[in-house]
């Protein structure tokens, strides 16, 4: 009986009042999730109650059979979930009752389109949680006390979901949580016992924790409530052969781990003997968390030691570039106490982490090898991930760049992609560097000027437009023992596609257009670190390239994005003595004249490769000037 003097009404947040509609509008269509949900939330609640019993067995009191249990009432229209786990306390039950207590929510809410189905996949990968009870119910009570607390301690809960909830004291006679779910009249098939069997069976066959209902749902009242009966196997599915399990099984359980209502791309399910002895059980999933992006994500993989759970978010056993990997691991090593600081430096989790890496790097090889067009899709939706792998796992980073695709030249969209593998392979024999080239969208890329010389000899150049693109090159130098050359940066240097008869005639170039580059120089000043005769432009009059030892456009523009200061980045200026615009500004006696276009051939150069101009007022009214000069000697 709940305490009136202690009981108190209080407002949901608004995230849960939109969660709530959310969940009841959108996941109409997949209404049994929840008790996929409420069965894993009781399941979590004995784990813990179990991990936290190893350091203080007075907590289990005289009930340490842990279990779950699920019973419909037909007369109340009531569902009741119950377990005697860890329960809360009232101030747990505000917290988790009350609130959204996650990093991204906005983000989350943001990324809503009101798509139906889309959102449910959105709102799944969320993690419903306790609130996927209104989904079927119009009112939901809870009742809980905390293991260790006295009877007269416990809370109870009560919402119908439209916006506030109350919270009172009460007395319970056992540990544990009671979740009563009172039905919608249109969700009244779940009262059907084969119904509720048929779900558990589904979705929580794999727990370790017996989840029971009613042994004899014909039988008196008085009887159904002493007999119960365990429904799922009891047994966790990663610790049976891999034979006796199947297809169907093992994407069951993604979507219970994962809280995913689509099957999962692929998975590997590995036993482990040895020095260190673990089985792993890992997912890729089909389509990105809606918080891939978000820092302070939790990990996908749960942690269990000897069958008992950990912990959720086990960030030491799976590197950050893999942090779309969803499943678990479970060690025969690991002590049972251990904690987060124990799992930062130990070499136990270290093999754990090794292997499960190697393990994924060899699924997405596979994968990429046996079916392209399957991995061309992981790679549209994770592909940008992947690439923090070579800066963040140098050991590994050859098998991780083999896993990259990158637009070309070669190719006509920015769709269509090339592995380093395929690039190496139609290479001319002579050809002895990979190059590339970063710019902010692919169009930028790909209309590039300093693109035309290799255009002109048939030399493919891997296209780069993302913006961890130029963080990935700077830490990826080669790639089976060929170097990478930014075709923007430095002196240019085809080596062998070189022939004899065109180096000659560059360095006759250089020669005879020696005086008008000094005379650019000179007019340019400060604005340009060198100023050189180009070997990259067949169709354009002039361009910029950082020198090696610089910044690079991109890595600056990251860095500003960032917040962080960046020197300020000088180019060298490259001119193209054939194009015709280029000799007609060199003919130009007149000094004034001289300079305005050399100012506008640098300002045309820096769009093409910037994409902006620090000062575009002057440049527009230098250009606005030249065009009316034109036009009244025209």
């Amino acid at each position: 009986m709940a305490d009136s003097q202690h009981m108190e009404t209080h407002g949901f947040q608004t995230e849960v009042k939109q969660l709530l509609h959310l969940m009841i509008h959108s996941l109409y269509s997949n209404k049994e999730i929840f008790l996929r949900e409420l069965v894993s939330n009781a399941s979590d609640a004995a784990d813990k109650l179990r991990f936290k019993a190893l350091s203080d067995d007075s907590l289990l009191a005289n009930d340490s059979e842990l279990r779950v249990r699920v019973a419909a009432d037909k007369d109340a229209k009531t569902i009741t979930i119950s377990d005697n786990g860890i329960g809360m306390t009232r101030d747990e039950v505000m917290q988790h009752l009350g609130t959204i207590a996650k990093s991204g929510t906005a983000e989350f809410f943001s990324k809503l389109s009101g798509d139906q189905a889309k959102d449910s996949r959105l709102i799944g990968q969320f993690g419903v949680g306790f609130y996927s009870a209104f989904i079927v119910a119009d009112k939901v009570t809870v009742r809980t006390r905390a293991a260790g607390a006295d009877a007269s301690d416990a809370v109870e809960w009560v919402s119908a979901g439209e916006g506030e909830f109350t919270i009172a004291s009460i007395e319970k006679a056992k540990r544990g949580t009671d979740i009563i779910l009172h039905l919608r009249d249109d969700a009244e098939e779940f009262l059907d016992n084969f119904r509720l069997r048929g779900i558990i069976t589904k979705y929580s066959d794999h727990l370790s924790i017996p989840v029971e209902m009613p042994a004899n749902v014909s039988d008196d009242e008085e009887q159904k409530q002493e007999s119960w009966e365990a429904v799922n196997s009891g047994q966790a599915l990663w610790t049976r052969e891999k034979a006796d399990i199947s297809d169907d099984e093992y994407k069951e359980f993604y979507k219970s781990v994962a809280h995913d209502f689509e099957d999962p791309l692929l998975w590997s399910h590995n036993k482990v003997e040895g020095t260190h002895e673990y089985t792993s059980l890992l997912y890729i999933p089909k389509r990105a968390p809606w918080d891939l992006w978000n820092r302070e994500q939790q990990s996908g993989i749960k942690l269990y030691v000897k069958r008992v759970f950990i912990m959720d978010d086990a960030k030491q056993l799976m590197p950050s570039y893999l942090r779309f990997v969803k499943g678990l691991m479970d060690s025969n090593d690991l002590p049972l106490n251990v904690s987060r600081e124990i799992l930062q430096d130990n070499k136990i989790t270290r093999a754990m982490r090794n292997g499960s890496t190697k393990k994924v790097l060899s699924m997405l090889s596979k994968l990429a090898k046996d079916e392209p067009e399957t991995y061309q899709e992981f790679w549209d939706t994770f592909g940008n991930v992947l690439k923090e792998g070579p800066a963040e796992d140098p050991a590994n980073q050859e098998k991780i760049a083999g896993l990259l695709r990158f637009a070309s030249t070669h190719n006509d969209s920015a769709a269509a992609t090339v592995s380093l593998d395929h690039y190496l392979e139609r290479m001319p024999e002579q050809q002895n560097k990979i190059y590339y080239i970063v710019a902010d969208s692919y169009e930028a890329a790909a209309n590039n000027p300093a693109l035309e010389i290799f255009r002109k000899k048939g030399i493919e150049v891997l296209l780069m437009s993302e913006r961890i693109d130029e963080w990935l090159m700077s830490h990826l130098s080669e790639y089976k023992e060929k170097p990478f050359q930014a075709v923007t940066r430095g002196d240019l240097d085809l080596g062998d596609l070189d022939n004899e008869d065109d180096k000659k005639q560059q360095k006759k170039v250089e020669k005879d257009f020696a005086k008008q580059v000094k005379r650019f120089k000179e007019t340019l000043g400060e604005r340009v670190k060198d100023v050189r005769v180009t070997h990259r432009l067949t169709d354009s009059p002039a361009c910029i390239v950082t020198d090696d030892d610089d910044m690079s456009t991109q890595m600056a523009k990251l860095m500003e994005a960032a917040g962080q200061k960046v020197p300020e980045t000088k180019y060298i200026f490259e001119l193209n003595p054939q194009h015709a615009l280029v000799q007609r500004v060199v003919a130009l006696k007149d000094d004034a004249r001289f300079e305005q276009w050399a100012q506008l051939l640098l300002d045309q150069a820096t769009l093409a490769e910037r994409g902006s101009l620090k000062d575009p007022a002057q440049f527009v009214a230098r250009l606005n000037s030249m065009m009316l000069e034109l036009t009244e000697s025209a």
